[in-house]
């Protein structure tokens, strides 16, 4: 009973992941060409290879694990570094001019925001206690991430362990507090991870809202 327990809490966190994979793909459908790298198709063609891995994750044996989270990191990483550059180009139009209009721009500024924080939600997901697999095993890894839930075994049920959900909303009070909120880094990649994002969140939160002032003004 408890091995089927365990086997539908990991399915629904792989899930939630895919479903996340998803929706970056269709925020970057609909950002505009010039800011993308490369072909517009190229960087939805990697998001959509992120969901093999996770896909076929509880399929996999055991040493195959390492393969498909080393796969899933490397795309991870390169949908990352896409988002930032869509960030960068967006910052060099903004000081340089363009011909775009300001409405244009905010919603380019929004979508790169919204994408900035799944794939974050994704890197924390992925990084704390050796990732999801290994957390549903319940082997011994120090976490990474404080949670609520650790502190008090009233406020959560037996054997506790995040989902996905959990860290969206890491992600999530991360970029909208620039710190963070009821969850405490405690690893130092947690740490980095997690000022990487402020970083980001609050120089996009800044370009929207100058452009904001420039508009009304």
């Amino acid at each position: 009973m408890r091995r089927k327990l365990l086997a539908g809490f990991t399915a629904e966190s792989y899930w939630a992941a895919r479903a996340a994979v998803l929706v970056i793909i269709v925020l970057q459908l609909f950002l505009s060409e010039k800011y993308t790298l490369g072909p517009s198709w190229l960087l939805p063609s990697l998001e959509l290879a992120l969901l093999i891995p996770l896909s076929l994750v509880s399929r996999m044996r055991p040493q195959a694990e390492q393969f498909q989270r080393t796969a899933a990191i490397l795309l991870l990483g390169l949908t990352n570094l896409a988002n930032l550059y869509s960030l960068v180009y967006l910052v060099e139009s903004l000081l340089h001019g363009s011909k775009a209009t300001g409405v244009a721009l905010l919603v380019n500024a929004l979508n790169i925001w919204f994408t900035n924080v799944i794939i974050f939600a994704l890197w924390y997901w992925e990084l704390d206690r050796g990732g999801p697999l290994r957390r549903r095993q319940h082997q011994s890894h120090k976490p990474d991430f404080f949670f609520p839930q650790m502190t008090n075994p009233e406020l959560a049920h037996p054997n506790w362990r995040p989902g996905f959900v959990d860290y969206l909303f890491v992600a999530f009070t991360n970029a909208t507090a620039f710190s963070p909120t009821d969850t405490l880094p405690l690893s130092a990649g947690a740490k980095l991870l997690m000022m990487v994002q402020s970083a980001i969140s609050l120089l996009t939160v800044a370009l929207v809202a100058a452009r904001a002032v420039n508009i009304l003004s």
